[in-house]
Formats: structure tokens, C-alpha cells, sequence
């Protein structure tokens, strides 16, 4: 009887570790925008994001201010005139992993996975879908994707003044290590 119930509690509570979320408040989301005339980098190093094995879901949101520029009056014009920060203080997206059952969460190694969803930029939400790496080493498992934006399709407004200093594809990098 003791083998038993011993047994059940023992697949029980390793179903359950499977089945829980894992959670970060330190992802990375820097972008590098290319042109000729300037380039402009930011990092977000105040992001957070949850993922459910189990069901593939992964959810990243980050406020807009949190981005750093190496240039003050970079950072006051990216939230001041292009991003409205005030307006629209985050930047989320939610969306689930394509190939969520072939995944093994449990081994070490490199997953590429592919992920749908919805990115909200500026107040606009659009579909994406981006390639990205599943990292799992020493029982730490780190997700990283790198991807473009177009600044026109979430409705940031480039003024005429600074079009060739500011591309119209931007360089988004990605990297959330899970606890």
C-alpha cells in the first residue's frame, strides 16, 4: 500500500512540474535601426515574460521607457515623438509555439521553434511570425529570436526631417532566460 501511494505521489508531482509555467522579469529586447547616415541602438534589459510548456503560450511585455540609448536625446526623441510613451507605455506580445509537442523540456540542448502570435507596438497590434531557439542547458532553458519591424506598420511616424537617419526595417533581438 505505501509502495503505492508513494507511486501516485510521485507521478503526480512530476506531471505537475511539467505543467508549470516558467516565468522571467530579466529578458533582453534591443533593437538596431541602420542607415547610412546613423545608427541607433536601445536595450530593454526590464523585460518580463511567462511560457507554458504545456501549452506552447508565451507572453513577453515591456515598458517602452525602459529602452536605454547611448545618446540622452536619442532616448527623449524615441519616446517622446516616435513612440509616445506616455500614450502608449508598453509593447506586448502574446502568442504560442508551432511545434509546442515535439519540444522535450526536459533535455539539454537547442530547439528551433517557430512562433505565432500577435506583437502590439504604439497601440497597433499585428500578426507576426518569427523563427526562434529554444536553449536549455544545465536545467535553464533561454529563448532567443531575432526579427524585423517596420516602424510604418504599428503607425510611428518618421518625420521627413529625419527619414534617412532612421531605417524603416528594424533589427529586433530577443533573449529571455526562463528560472
Amino acid at each position: 500500500m505505501k509502495i503505492s501511494i508513494f507511486t501516485i505521489l510521485i507521478l503526480f508531482l512530476g506531471s505537475s512540474v511539467h505543467a508549470q509555467k516558467l516565468i522571467s522579469k530579466t529578458g533582453v529586447v534591443s533593437f538596431h535601426s541602420h542607415t547610412p547616415v546613423e545608427d541607433i541602438d536601445a536595450v530593454n534589459n526590464q523585460v518580463v515574460s511567462i511560457l507554458d510548456p504545456n501549452e506552447g503560450s508565451i507572453q513577453i511585455n515591456l515598458l517602452v521607457r525602459s529602452f536605454n540609448f547611448k545618446k540622452e536625446l536619442m532616448q527623449e526623441h524615441f519616446n517622446e515623438n516616435y513612440m509616445e510613451s506616455d500614450q502608449f507605455p508598453k509593447s506586448a506580445f502574446k502568442g504560442a509555439i508551432q511545434n509546442n509537442a515535439t519540444i522535450d523540456y526536459s533535455k539539454d540542448g537547442t530547439t528551433t521553434i517557430k512562433v505565432k502570435g500577435e506583437l502590439t507596438i504604439h497601440g497597433v497590434t499585428n500578426p507576426i511570425t518569427v523563427n526562434a531557439t529554444l536553449v536549455r542547458k544545465g536545467g535553464k532553458l533561454t529563448a532567443q529570436s531575432k526579427f524585423v519591424v517596420h516602424p510604418a506598420d504599428y503607425s510611428i511616424e518618421i518625420p521627413d526631417l529625419v527619414k534617412d537617419k532612421i531605417a524603416s526595417e528594424i533589427e529586433v533581438a530577443v533573449e529571455i532566460p526562463y528560472d
